[in-house]
């Protein structure tokens, strides 16, 4: 498990992250639009279908996303 500080301290520093949770979903998550709750320990954001809830503590791993070119 990844602790729910050190998604925030890398998504601070990248701005962009894809997480994986122990449950084997794969979220994108962004700066600007993901909000951390340190004292429910949860983090939250909206994709185009939902607003997500997730347990802080339920990260598994965390991937740098980097730039890249969208094919025409």
């Amino acid at each position: 498990m990844i602790k729910m500080e050190e998604v925030h301290e890398q998504l601070k520093h990248w701005g962009e992250l894809i997480i994986t949770t122990d449950a084997g979903d794969s979220y994108e998550i962004h700066l600007g639009d993901t909000e951390f709750d340190q004292e429910n320990r949860v983090l939250q954001f909206t994709t185009p279908e939902a607003k997500i809830v997730l347990d802080g503590d339920t990260i598994e791993s965390v991937k740098m996303h980097f730039s890249h070119k969208i094919s025409d």
